[in-house]
């Protein structure tokens, strides 16, 4: 498990925290109280019912030392994500042919984007470091641990991945060296034959037994290192879709019971989604198998634990998510997408599997479905695009994915508009920051609290659907509905985010800079006097 130390992250990092002077919000040493109205639209046939809702959000201040035990640890992810959090702990600079390189956390939507936050009172807009609306766990402070089919150090197996640069991992070696995965849970009917070689630190026993470890294995991880929460994620290698079956999958009585038998269509990320959940520890899933099979949507419901997944959305995918969204809403009717990848690292060879290439093409192809989902005036009820997914195995291109997208498009009076997309994704770089993204917000998640109309304390749901900015398919609640454009699922957590500290959601309207007697008010720099005048008389 990776030491806690002292940080030395560079203060760009280290967000001052906003605080709101309004009668919506209190703060005091403990929590953030905010009070929220939340309107809905309900749609019945051309007539709109507005209803509103009040909402009080209690988010406690305190941040709990937190761990975050990775499954596939010592993969390219598991070792690209604890190679980058040291070097930002430690400010670990390294040189490279084109210069000296220092640490950072680029591509975390939570620690490197700004959000908009209101005007000067002048006119201009003012944007604020995202970390800094609510406190949040700091990557540095995440305390490591994990398992993995191979029992290597992790400086070994970050050499293996070749993600990171010759002198950063010389570099990181002396803080890797001692980090050693767990050993974990294999079945080589789930996962591709490729694969068997390099398990050779494996739980034995009956699948109670390996489950009974793991719940060990979590609860002295937590002991050992003090910790206050624990998120277990997976990021091991993509597994085949378990054939679901009554009696074994249908429900948490059932599953559990398929346990202890020893049915072998339970796979090894579903035993650890179950000692995860009957540990009380938030479980995501970042690959595209069905891990969440009905029986554990409900174990999790009974015991109140955070679940999320599925599959990290890093790049082809978010890409996809963008431009079909942009083509859409444009009035422009996209009738192809044709994706090719070829990678060559272990998830590219683990999806030679034909089953286990089936899971991540069904990831892959389903982000486009509430965009389409979205226009009926594009496309007729069950009418989709033309869509097909390819990923081959080419040992060269290492870590460096690349990605090859054609997009074919119906324009107006019938002709064509064709966008081709090269992309090539250093596929651990970018899921990484993934990671920690959704290991900070499921930690912040767990310290909210909100009332519905005076109603008692609840948290939310316990499959936490606002992480899914950063996963493929993800998995919501029964009844809600699917967001899978980028756009819309970022705003969500922007707004969230505003709610708990009593600030409206973000409107894009700009009505200051469009109605006279307003644009009159921002020239005299009186804005924000006049809004306090106007709220302190009702």
């Amino acid at each position: 498990m990776a030491a806690q130390a002292p940080r030395t992250d560079g203060s760009r990092w280290e967000s001052k925290q906003l605080e709101v002077e309004s009668d919506t919000v209190t703060y005091t040493e403990e929590e953030i109280r905010s009070t929220y109205v939340y309107d809905s639209v309900v749609l019945e046939g051309n007539k709109v019912k507005l209803t509103k809702d009040d909402l009080v959000f209690t988010t406690k201040r305190k941040v709990p030392k937190v761990g975050l035990m990775l499954v596939g640890w010592g993969g390219n992810n598991g070792t690209t994500v604890t190679g980058g959090i040291l070097a930002n702990k430690h400010g670990i600079s390294w040189n490279t042919k084109s210069g000296k390189k220092e640490p950072n956390f680029f591509g975390s939507m939570i620690m490197s984007s700004c959000i908009p936050i209101g005007g000067d009172g002048k006119g201009s807009n003012v944007n604020f470091p995202l970390t800094g609306i609510v406190p949040m766990v700091h990557p540095s402070d995440l305390v490591l641990g994990g398992w993995d089919l191979c029992s290597e150090d992790l400086a070994t197996l970050m050499g293996r991945a070749e993600v990171m640069d010759y002198d950063l991992q010389q570099k990181l070696k002396p803080y890797m060296k001692s980090l050693k995965p767990l050993p974990t849970i294999f079945s080589a009917d789930f996962i591709a034959p490729n694969q068997a070689a390099r398990a050779t630190n494996l739980l034995k026993g009956s699948k109670q037994e390996q489950l009974d470890q793991v719940r060990k294995q979590i609860r002295e991880f937590k002991a050992t290192n003090g910790l206050g929460t624990v998120i277990v994620l997976w990021s091991a290698n993509t597994e085949r879709f378990s054939e679901l079956r009554d009696g074994v999958h249908d429900t948490a009585a059932n599953v559990l019971a398929a346990i202890k038998r020893g049915e072998a269509e339970l796979s090894p990320s579903t035993l650890f989604a179950v000692a995860s959940i009957l540990e009380g520890c938030p479980y995501i899933n970042g690959s595209p198998q069905n891990t969440f099979v009905p029986g554990v949507f409900e174990l999790a419901h009974q015991h109140k634990v955070f679940i999320a997944g599925d599959d990290f959305k890093s790049g082809q995918t978010k890409m996809k998510s963008v431009l079909v969204d942009f083509l859409v809403q444009a009035g422009i009717k996209p009738t192809s997408i044709v994706s090719y990848n070829h990678l060559g690292n272990n998830d590219g060879r683990n999806l030679q599997g034909p089953q286990q290439f089936r899971s991540k093409e069904i990831s892959k192809s389903n982000v486009i479905d509430d965009v389409v989902n979205s226009n009926r005036l594009l496309f007729k009820e069950g009418e989709t695009p033309d869509h097909c997914v390819v990923i081959k195995y080419i040992p060269a291109v290492g870590d460096s994915k690349r990605a090859l997208d054609e997009y074919t498009s119906e324009i107006f009076m019938g002709g064509t508009n064709t966008i081709v997309m090269h992309n090539t994704c250093e596929d651990s770089l970018l899921a990484a920051p993934l990671i920690l993204d959704l290991a900070i917000l499921c930690e912040l998640m767990t310290r909210v609290r909100v009332s519905r109309n005076g109603g008692e304390q609840e948290a939310f749901h316990e499959v936490l659907s606002i992480l899914s900015y950063m996963l493929k398919a993800p998995i919501v609640p029964p009844g809600t509905p699917l967001v899978n454009a980028l756009f819309t699922q970022r705003a969500s957590i922007v707004n969230l985010l505003r709610a708990l500290v009593g600030l409206p959601a973000h409107s894009e309207m700009y009505l200051e800079h469009r109605i006279p007697s307003m644009i009159d008010e921002v020239k005299a720099g009186r804005r924000a006097d006049c809004a306090a005048k106007r709220q302190k008389l009702g």
